[in-house]
C-alpha cells in the first residue's frame, strides 16, 4: 500500500529552499521573501497545489512566530488591519474559481515592482505623513485577497506598513500576527473548496520538520539585524518577489 504523497525529487528540490524562505519570511523578514515560496513551487505543481500544501506549513510557523514575538507587536495597528485583511479572504474564496492564476501572479508582482520603485526613486521624507487610513484598508483588502489566492499576502501590506516606520522588531512581530490570523481564517474556505485532499496535506507533514528551521534563521536575524540593512533586504525581497511574479505571468 502506496503513501499518497508527491515523490518526485524535482518537487523537493524547490520546495525545500521555498519552505526555508517562508520559515525566515514569517519570523525575521516580515513578509518580503515569503510571496516567493508559492512561485517557486508552482515550478513543479500547479499554484492551487502549492497553496494547499503550504497550509499546515504556514500554521507550524505562524504558531511559532507568535511565541517569539508575542509581546513585540503593534495591538492598534492590528485592530485596523485584521478586519481589512479578513474582507480580502471572502472576495479571494468567492472569486478563487474564476480567477486565472497568471493574471493573479501578475498584478501582485506589478504592484510590488511598482511600490518598490517608488520607495527607490522618492524616498519619503523624515517628516512625512503616513498613508491615509483608505489607503491602508485598501492595500490591508488586497493582502487578504492576493494571500488567499497565492499565500502572496506580503507585498500589498509591506506598501503601507513599511512607511510607518516600525522597529523592525515590531514590523515582523506585527506581521507575523496579523497573518497568523489571516492564514488560520483561510483554512475553512480551503477545505470548501476541496484543496485540503489527503496527498497534498500527506506532502505538508513531510515538510514540517524544515520549517522550524526557517523560523529560528529568521527570529535571530530580526534580533540582530541593523534597522537599514534590515528594510534593505526586505526591499531586496519584495524585488525578488516582484519579478518572479511578473515573469511567471508573461511566460
Amino acid at each position: 500500500m502506496s503513501f499518497p504523497l508527491i515523490t518526485d525529487p524535482y518537487f523537493y528540490a524547490v520546495t525545500i529552499p521555498a519552505v526555508l524562505l517562508l520559515g525566515v519570511s514569517k519570523s525575521g523578514f516580515g513578509a518580503g521573501f515569503g510571496s516567493l515560496a508559492v512561485p517557486m513551487m508552482a515550478l513543479a505543481v500547479t499554484v492551487p497545489e502549492a497553496a494547499a500544501i503550504l497550509m499546515p506549513v504556514l500554521l507550524l510557523m505562524d504558531l511559532l512566530g507568535l511565541a517569539a514575538f508575542r509581546k513585540d507587536f503593534d495591538l492598534n495597528l492590528l485592530k485596523f488591519l485584521i478586519p481589512c485583511g479578513l474582507v480580502g479572504i471572502v472576495i479571494g474564496a468567492l472569486l478563487f474559481k474564476l480567477l486565472d492564476a497568471r493574471t493573479v501572479a501578475g498584478l501582485v508582482g506589478v504592484f510590488t515592482l511598482a511600490f518598490l520603485a517608488q520607495r527607490l526613486l522618492f524616498p519619503p521624507k523624515p517628516d512625512s505623513a503616513p498613508p491615509p487610513k483608505w489607503l491602508g484598508a485598501l492595500l490591508t483588502a488586497t493582502s487578504g485577497f492576493t494571500s488567499f489566492v497565492a499565500h502572496a499576502g506580503g507585498p500589498p501590506i509591506s506598501a503601507y506598513v513599511i512607511p510607518l516606520r516600525l522597529s523592525p522588531l515590531k514590523f515582523t512581530a506585527t506581521m507575523a500576527f496579523f497573518f497568523f490570523v489571516i492564514n488560520l481564517a483561510k483554512w475553512i474556505p480551503y477545505g470548501w473548496l476541496g484543496l485540503l485532499d489527503t496527498r497534498n496535506m500527506a506532502t505538508s507533514l513531510v515538510l514540517l520538520p524544515i520549517a522550524p528551521i526557517g523560523v529560528w534563521i529568521g527570529v535571530l536575524m530580526a534580533r540582530r539585524i541593523n534597522p537599514l540593512l534590515f528594510y534593505r533586504l526586505l526591499y531586496l525581497g519584495m524585488f525578488l518577489t516582484g519579478t518572479k511574479l511578473v515573469w511567471d505571468a508573461l511566460r
